[in-house]
């Protein structure tokens, strides 16, 4: 019989690494808190994972407060488009994101088809467990020791 993982976000792990096989142009990742901390990162060279988490809290905090402006509801999803590529960011229940690099060539109709409903449920499995703290890392890795973040 194996042992069960100790791993609390082995199953967000391995959705976040078949995105990449499912979509053109995904270059990273970043799962983090509303409050612009990482939780987890697979980012290519170039892309400073704090910095990312930092910006797609900062793209939650105005799409919330256009939605809220606009009576739209709660926030969703913000895409960030730019000559040389994309940055999408999704909501992950009501404690964490979901931030998608891509290149240029990003199929970003193809993301918007994976990312909300592949992942928002996953991402919203942490937020059910405040008392777990999750480590800081690289989504690859089994688990990575780090510094501690509470959700």
């Amino acid at each position: 019989m194996q042992a069960a993982s100790s791993d609390p976000f082995q199953t967000v792990r391995g959705e976040l690494a078949a995105l990449r096989h499912q979509v053109t142009g995904v270059r990273g990742r970043v799962i983090a808190g509303v409050d612009g901390l990482v939780i987890l990162h697979d980012t290519m060279a170039g892309a400073e994972p704090h910095d990312i988490a930092a910006l797609a809290a900062g793209a939650h905090g105005i799409s919330r407060t256009c939605g809220a402006a606009l009576g739209q509801g709660t926030f969703s999803e913000v895409t960030i488009r730019n000559s040389g590529g994309y940055l999408a960011v999704y909501a992950g229940g009501d404690l964490a994101l979901l931030a998608v690099i891509g290149d240029s060539g990003l199929n970003i109709a193809r993301l918007h088809l994976e990312a909300p409903s592949g992942h928002r449920p996953a991402l919203g499995r942490p937020d059910d467990q405040r008392d777990r703290q999750p480590p800081v890392g690289n989504l690859n890795a089994a688990t990575t020791p780090g510094p501690r973040v509470r959700a």
